[in-house]
């Protein structure tokens, strides 16, 4: 037992490591949110550029993907590290990825635009579009990652995991009758 929690405390410190990747990649990929910044009773406000654009739903989207994608990734490469799985195991795959989505997260908004949108509209100037800063909108984007590494993992054990021996199919010792007789 000693081992198994040791393999899965491994597995969920590499996996949450992936991480800063999968938040460098959705700060890279995710689509922009434009925003624009007037004065208003000698006051800045700041407005998305175009009210009806659904990037924001796209910056959400774009991180579940990914999420989704690091999920089956690393998925496979723990059945394929042990295919004999185990419940440590499994739980350190889930846990990883949770705390690998949530480090994503965090990277990513930090490499995204400033969260001062005030002072950034003050800096760009009155009516030029500047980039919103990266937001999660959809805070169940986060278990992506973990629910997908699981089901890949669950998939792959019922699949191509080792059997466990069937005790109808064992024979009975030579010279020996079976429990119903011979």
């Amino acid at each position: 037992m000693k081992t198994e929690v040791g393999e899965a405390a491994v597995v969920a410190v590499v996996v949450a490591v992936f991480g800063a990747l999968l938040g460098g990649l959705w700060w890279w990929l995710a689509p922009s949110v434009p925003l624009v910044g007037d004065v208003v009773d000698d006051s800045w406000v700041v407005y998305f550029k175009d009210s009806e654009g659904e990037q924001a739903v796209g910056v959400d989207g774009t991180f579940t993907l990914l999420a989704l994608a690091f999920g089956l990734v690393s998925a496979v490469a723990v059945f394929l590290w042990r295919r004999r799985g185990g419940v440590p195991l499994v739980v350190g795959l889930a846990v990883g990825g949770f705390l690998g989505a949530l480090l994503a997260w965090r990277v990513g908004v930090w490499l995204g635009p400033t969260g001062d949108v005030i002072a950034h509209a003050k800096e760009v100037g009155k009516g030029v579009a500047f980039s919103a800063p990266l937001k999660l909108g959809a805070k169940g984007a986060l278990l992506a990652w973990p629910l997908g590494a699981l089901l890949v993992h669950l998939g792959l054990t019922a699949l191509f995991g080792p059997r466990d021996a069937d005790p109808y199919q064992l024979q009975p010792p030579a010279g020996q009758q079976g429990p119903y007789g011979a």
